[in-house]
């Protein structure tokens, strides 16, 4: 694989992967507006596993917190494990999902009609939410309830196009949290599904013993690493005040073009 291509993905995987306008759509994107390959999944997989540690570094407060928690230790215990509880609930729906689509059925939403209608579907929702919700809750007050709430939404992102961050964040405004909070919680619950995602094409990779796939895939996960993290930075920053609706325009926008590609 060209050496720019790489970059191109690992950049693009960095800004769009917690921002709710779906990674996997324009990870895609990628080879069906230009003349080169489609780079695969496992690859698509590595520029996550590249997200995911920038998720680990920027939160590491969380996660310390959750670790104590664990051992009855920190601030508060019962507060950590209750949101411990709530990630690993919040991540089942999409496991068991992802197992069935792509390991019983072998489902491809690889396509680019597929992504500009649930660019523009879940763009709608999330626009929604945020404009009807105004929500104050935090992550102290969230339940279980809340959490497989936001956990089936999460299924949603095995589509490409629709967003993981997005449908996340949205089912959280929906729930009735701050738009901080709504962020916060779709980023740690990203962890449990890229660690599953990442440690599956990891496997698939050493049994290929392609020494190139695992070069470029590490290429790939360190740009997007140091990509998503000054993402994750100036987002947390500014999205309780801006909110959501820049990036509901975009998907909109992005939608249409895309329409307007594949129908002509």
């Amino acid at each position: 694989m060209l050496l720019l291509q790489i970059i191109v993905l690992a950049v693009v995987q960095g800004v769009t992967e917690f921002l709710p306008i779906s990674s996997s759509g324009h990870l895609l994107l990628v080879p069906l507006l230009t003349d080169w390959p489609d780079q695969g999944l496992e690859l698509d997989i590595a520029t996550h596993v590249g997200t995911l540690l920038a998720v680990l570094l920027f939160f590491r407060s969380d996660l310390w917190g959750m670790t104590q928690a664990l051992f009855n230790r920190g601030d508060s215990p019962e507060l950590g494990r209750r949101l411990i509880g709530h990630l690993i609930l919040g991540s089942i729906p999409a496991v068991i999902a992802g197992g069935l689509l792509f390991y019983l059925f072998m489902i491809d939403f690889r396509s680019l009609l597929v992504i500009a209608a649930t660019t523009i579907l879940f763009g709608v929702l999330l626009g929604f939410a945020d404009w009807r919700f105004k929500g104050t809750r935090t992550l102290d007050q969230m339940t279980r309830f809340d959490a497989l709430f936001i956990g089936f939404f999460q299924v949603f992102a095995l589509i490409p196009g629709s967003s993981r961050s997005g449908v996340t964040m949205t089912a959280a405004l929906l729930s009735g949290f701050e738009r901080k909070e709504a962020a916060r919680f779709s980023m740690l619950l990203s962890i449990p599904v890229i660690v599953g995602a990442g440690l599956v094409a990891g496997i698939k990779l050493y049994s290929q013993q392609n020494l190139q796939m695992e070069t470029d895939a590490l290429i790939v996960g360190g740009i997007s690493f140091a990509v998503a993290f000054c993402v994750i930075s100036l987002l947390m920053r500014w999205i309780q005040t801006v909110g959501f609706m820049p990036f509901v325009i975009y998907r909109l926008l992005l939608g249409a073009y895309l329409l307007a590609v594949y129908f002509a």
